[in-house]
């Protein structure tokens, strides 16, 4: 199975101390966000995970750490890096310390294992075709050579968003078309793998690829293993992603990112961070006497199984 960590809430950034407390307890519970009395477990043995995807803003919190989960596993880090400032990413650092951070990642995990992520791709006033083009050419200069590919995905106009982000502006196909267009040119100057997100749009004519930002072909590459011929189903409409295990949970993310799918709104995401527990088996609370715990599915997706030694020694 594929075990991510950062699909519904940085845990990286915000709960690095719990990742590292499960993984040498050996496992982890994920309670079940349409029915939260269901808490999966899933087993942490190296023999138990085909790859850990990691998923962050900032692996700052993790980098003394991080080589503990990476030399002992396959693994794959997705660094998002956006054109956007406190005022759209409130909890997020800078452009420029994020790069120095990605590059820093790389020395402990190398570039083949990096990509970054510019998404989603939103329009406002402020935040133009023309400032896009702008950051994104600075952004991919600094970081040609450092990282596997770059993925980006245009932003998907969510209910809450009306009301999260009024400054939105509307993206119609001629702007993606025009923006696709820029990042391809600049992305092709700089020597970059480039791909898009949760899309059947077709980039190809400017040098993008369409694919799911997590297939095994990617994975497997990246760490030198072979997986098995499987279909990727997807997360969500557009998406060709190979299906992966959450252990995060919504609403959890003190990041306060505006156009944050995963989070209702702020407030809910910092009364919930009060209820974190680093020593507890799930990310938020404990578990309660009402709740029924399932181990997990974790069929391997790899051609032959893996031989790799346990990370944590007790």
């Amino acid at each position: 199975m594929i075990l991510n960590v950062g699909g519904r809430t940085d845990i990286v950034q915000y709960y690095s101390d719990w990742l590292f407390h499960r993984f040498k307890a050996g496992f982890v519970l994920s309670r079940n966000p349409l029915f939260p009395k269901k808490i999966t477990r899933y087993e942490l043995a190296p023999q138990k995970i085909d790859c850990v995807l990691f998923c962050s803003k900032n692996y700052e919190p993790a980098l003394d750490r991080i080589h503990e989960i990476s030399d002992s596993y396959n693994t794959y880090f997705h660094y998002t890096i956006t054109a956007y400032g406190k005022d759209i990413e409130p909890g997020v650092p800078s452009i420029d310390q994020s790069i120095d951070t990605l590059l820093r990642l790389e020395k402990i995990v190398g570039k083949n294992r990096i990509a970054w992520r510019y998404d989603p791709v939103l329009l406002t006033k402020k935040y133009t075709i023309q400032q896009h083009e702008i950051t994104f050419a600075h952004m991919a200069a600094r970081l040609s050579g450092h990282i596997d590919r770059c993925i980006f995905s245009f932003v998907e106009m969510y209910r809450k968003l009306q009301f999260n982000m009024p400054e939105l502006e509307l993206l119609t196909e001629e702007a993606m078309e025009e923006l696709a267009e820029i990042f391809g040119r600049i992305a092709k100057k700089n020597h970059i793998h480039l791909q898009t997100c949760a899309s059947n749009a077709d980039y190809s004519k400017y040098g993008i690829f369409p694919s799911g930002c997590v297939t095994l072909e990617m994975l497997g590459k990246a760490n030198n293993v072979e997986f098995k011929d499987l279909k990727h189903r997807g997360m969500r409409r557009g998406c060709h992603c190979m299906t992966s295990h959450d252990i995060g949970a919504y609403d959890s993310c003190p990041n306060a990112c505006k156009y944050c799918y995963a989070n209702q709104n702020p407030e809910i995401a910092k009364e919930n961070f009060k209820k974190h527990d680093s020593h507890s088996p799930l990310l938020l609370g404990n578990v309660e006497l009402d709740d029924k715990i399932t181990q997990g599915n974790q069929a391997t997706y790899l051609k032959n199984e893996p031989l790799q030694m346990p990370l944590f020694v007790l």
